[in-house]
C-alpha cells in the first residue's frame, strides 16, 4: 500500500496543494492552484483552502494509505497557534491556517485524527533539498529562495530546524552588508528591489524580466544589478554558513535564473567574503527540485 501526504504550499500570490507519495512523486493530477494577492481576507483564504485540498484528496487512490498532510507558509508562522503572520498577505495574519487544512481534510477523507504539520515555506524547501535535491546526503545544508521575496530554510543532521517559534531561515531580513548595513537583504536583492536600483541608475526596464534580458544584451546597469544581487547574497551566505558550519546551499527562485551565472557569482562573493577556511568552503549550487520543491518539502513533513 503506498503511502501518500497532502502538501499545501501558500505564498503572496496563490495557494497550491497536491498529493505526493512516499518516494517524493507529486501526483500530477491532483496539483491545483487558487490565487491568493495582498488583498485576501480570512474568508477569502480558507475558501482557498478548501477548494485546493477538496480537489487534491479527489484523486487519492481508493488503496493508498493517507499519511497526514504538511503545510509551507509565507511567515512568519506560529508553529505553537498553527496560525500564519505573513507580511505580504495583511489581511490574514493571525489566521489559524492548521485548523482550516485540517476541517477540509476531514471533511474531504472522514479522518479526524490525520496530523496536520506547519512550517514556514523556507523551511519546508529546505526539508526537502535535504531528502531528494542538492543537498541530500549532506549533514548541514541551506536553501534559499531568491524571487520577489528572499527567504531560506536550515536542515541539520536531516532535521529542519525551526528554532524557538519555527521561523528560523528568515535570511531576507537580516541586513545586508551593502548601504552600510541599512537595508535587509530583501531590499537589496530581491527581484523587484534590483529593478528599481537599475531604474534609479538610468535603466529604463520594467520587470526581473526585462532585467535580465537587458544583461544579457550587454546592458551596464542591468548587469551591474544582477551582479549586486548575487553579491549581496553571497555575503549574507558567508556569514550564515560562518555561524552555522553548512556544507551546502542550494539556491532557487526566479531572480536566480537572471542570469546563466547567477549561482557563480553567489559562490565566488561568499568565499570572498568569507573569512574561515570551512565557511569558505561551503558550496553553492542550483536547486536541484526545480518546482515541485515546495510542495515535496511540505509532504515531507508529514511523510518523514
Amino acid at each position: 500500500m503506498t503511502r501518500f501526504a497532502l502538501a499545501v504550499d501558500l505564498g503572496g500570490t496563490k495557494i497550491e496543494a497536491a498529493l505526493v507519495d512516499e518516494s517524493g512523486e507529486v501526483l500530477a493530477a491532483s496539483r491545483n492552484r487558487v490565487p491568493t494577492g495582498r488583498e485576501i481576507t480570512p474568508d477569502g483564504l480558507r475558501a482557498a483552502v478548501s477548494a485546493v485540498v477538496g480537489t487534491a484528496i479527489d484523486h487519492l487512490p481508493s488503496d493508498a494509505e493517507f499519511a497526514g498532510a504538511g503545510i509551507g507558509s509565507a511567515g512568519p508562522v506560529d508553529l505553537a497557534s498553527g496560525t500564519i503572520h505573513p507580511v505580504n498577505m495583511p489581511g490574514v495574519r493571525g489566521f489559524g491556517l492548521v485548523e482550516a487544512v485540517r476541517d477540509s481534510v476531514i471533511v474531504d477523507t472522514g479522518q479526524t485524527e490525520a496530523d496536520v504539520t506547519l512550517r514556514h515555506d523556507g523551511g519546508a524547501l529546505a526539508f526537502a533539498e535535504s531528502w531528494l535535491g542538492a543537498a541530500a546526503g549532506t549533514r548541514a545544508s541551506l536553501s534559499i529562495v531568491v524571487s520577489t521575496g528572499v527567504g531560506g530554510g536550515i536542515v541539520i543532521d536531516g532535521a529542519p530546524i525551526g528554532g524557538n517559534t519555527g521561523n528560523a531561515g528568515h535570511l531576507g531580513q537580516m541586513h545586508s552588508a551593502e548601504h552600510s548595513g541599512e537595508l535587509t537583504l530583501e531590499e537589496v536583492a530581491s527581484g523587484p528591489s534590483s529593478v528599481q536600483w537599475a531604474q534609479l541608475a538610468g535603466w529604463q526596464g520594467s520587470t526581473g524580466e526585462q532585467l535580465s534580458e537587458d544583461a544579457r544584451r550587454g546592458d551596464r546597469v542591468a548587469r551591474e544589478a544582477i551582479e549586486r544581487s548575487a553579491r549581496a547574497v553571497g555575503r549574507t551566505l558567508a556569514d550564515a554558513s560562518t555561524l552555522l558550519d553548512l556544507e551546502v546551499v542550494a539556491i532557487s527562485g526566479g531572480f536566480s535564473f537572471a542570469a546563466d551565472d547567477y549561482v557563480e557569482l553567489v559562490g565566488a562573493a561568499l568565499r570572498d567574503w568569507a573569512q574561515l577556511p570551512y565557511a569558505q568552503a561551503t558550496r553553492v549550487v542550483r536547486s536541484g527540485l526545480g518546482p515541485d520543491g515546495p510542495l515535496v518539502g511540505a509532504a515531507a513533513l508529514a511523510l518523514r
